[in-house]
Order: structure tokens, then C-alpha cells, then sequence
């Protein structure tokens, strides 16, 4: 992917990439797919039409979102190295088919971050994080002009979650769409999670602030296969 691509590729405004940080940015160094390890802190909203239009068009067109995902990540083992990263997802449903799609993606990391664009068309920028995505702890992530700080309060034991697959529906540079296939394995524990979001509508008023239902992943595991392109 290009360098004019890499800035073009679709998020809410809070993924822009800065044209200072575009033209600093390498090559991607580690093509799909990609295997990681992980531990997080997810929670999970209501969709509605602010996250059906936060979604690209090619993906959001004629769809509805069925719910809106956030989560906090800290990423061990990956083909770029460990980092942290915060991201907000919608799932949805176009007919019978129901795909994830991102449109706001954050990370400590300018190799991540080329990786995530080029491979998948994912719009991370840049950001600084604090704390860790642990039961009865805090971790923030700072942007430009956004923050975004989760508290998980765990509910119970951790227990073997089985292996979920899903695809990730994203919009290319040229308007296409790929999709590529997700599995996940882990340990996870029910939680309720505070939320605090200071950012402007286009990202709060899908991702928003507040208490919700999630998940504490103590360990997470999973892939993320090459894109195959629409017809």
C-alpha cells in the first residue's frame, strides 16, 4: 500500500493519520496473517445508526449494527512485537450476513500501526496508553483530541472460553471491501466495565461512556487471516 493510501484508509475522525507521522512511517513488516497473545478488557453496546454511519460505506450501506464492541488491549507475542492498543468495532448485519467492522483503532506502535493498514485496512493511529487491561484495574489511552479510560469490576472465576470465529469486514482505499477471517481462544472472566470517553460525537456517540457488560480476557489467543476481496 501506498503512502497516500495509508492515510486514506476509512475510520471516524479520531483514527486520522497526521501527515507528519504518514511520512516518518516504514514498511510493513509483517504481511498477513497474524497470530497474537494478548490479555484485554472488552465491553459491549448497543448499535443503533450513529454506528452504522461510523462503519465505511461499503460496509455500513443497507446494514444495520446489532452492537457496538470496545476494547483495551495489551498485545505480548504478535509478528511486530508487544503493544497496546484501543479500539471500537460494530457488528453488522447486511440480509443474512453479519461481519465486524472498525472504524476507530488506536496503538503505541508505528510498526502496528503500518501493518494494520496495509494488511487490513484497519485505520489505527497513534496514541499513549497507561495502566493494564486487568480485573480492578485502570488503563487509558490518550489521542489528539480524544481519552479514553476502562475499569473492569470481574464477576467471577476465569473460565476456558471455546473458540469463536468471525469475519472483519473493511473498506480499502479503492472503495472495495475485504474480509477477513478471525478466530479466538481464551480465559475470560464476565465483568462490568466503566467506561470514560472525553472525544467529540463522532466517536462518543457510538462508543460510549458508561457502564457496561464485558469480559476480562486473563489470556487471549487468535489469528487474523489475509483479506480476500469482494467481487
Amino acid at each position: 500500500m501506498e503512502l497516500a493510501d495509508l492515510v486514506r484508509v476509512h475510520g471516524v475522525p479520531e483514527s486520522a493519520l497526521d501527515a507528519e507521522v504518514a511520512e516518518r512511517l516504514g514498511a510493513n513488516q509483517a504481511p498477513a496473517p497474524w497470530q497474537c497473545l494478548a490479555r484485554s478488557v472488552l465491553w459491549f453496546g448497543r448499535g443503533g445508526v450513529a454506528a452504522a454511519r461510523a462503519v465505511a460505506p461499503s460496509v455500513g450501506r443497507g446494514g444495520r449494527a446489532l452492537g457496538v464492541i470496545g476494547g483495551m488491549v495489551q498485545y505480548f507475542d504478535t509478528p511486530v512485537g508487544s503493544y497496546a492498543e484501543v479500539f471500537g468495532a460494530a457488528g453488522i448485519r447486511n440480509g443474512r450476513r453479519v461481519v465486524g467492522s472498525v472504524p476507530f483503532m488506536a496503538v503505541d506502535s508505528e510498526t502496528s500501526l503500518v501493518g494494520g493498514r496495509t494488511n487490513w485496512a484497519l485505520p489505527k493511529t497513534l496514541a499513549t496508553f497507561e495502566g493494564a487491561p486487568e480485573a480492578g484495574k485502570t488503563m487509558t489511552a490518550q489521542g489528539r483530541d480524544w481519552h479514553v479510560q476502562v475499569t473492569a469490576r470481574a464477576l467471577g472465576p476465569a473460565v476456558p472460553m471455546p473458540t469463536l470465529s468471525t469475519a472483519l469486514a473493511q473498506q480499502w482505499p479503492d472503495g472495495s471491501v475485504g474480509l477477513s477471517s478471525m478466530r479466538a481462544w481464551g480465559r475470560v472472566r464476565p465483568a462490568i466495565v466503566t467506561v470514560e470517553i472525553d472525544a467529540p460525537p463522532t466517536l462518543s456517540g457510538w462508543l460510549r461512556p458508561g457502564r457496561h457488560v464485558g469480559a476480562v480476557f486473563e489470556s487471549m489467543e487468535f489469528t487474523l487471516g489475509q483479506p480476500q476481496k469482494e467481487a
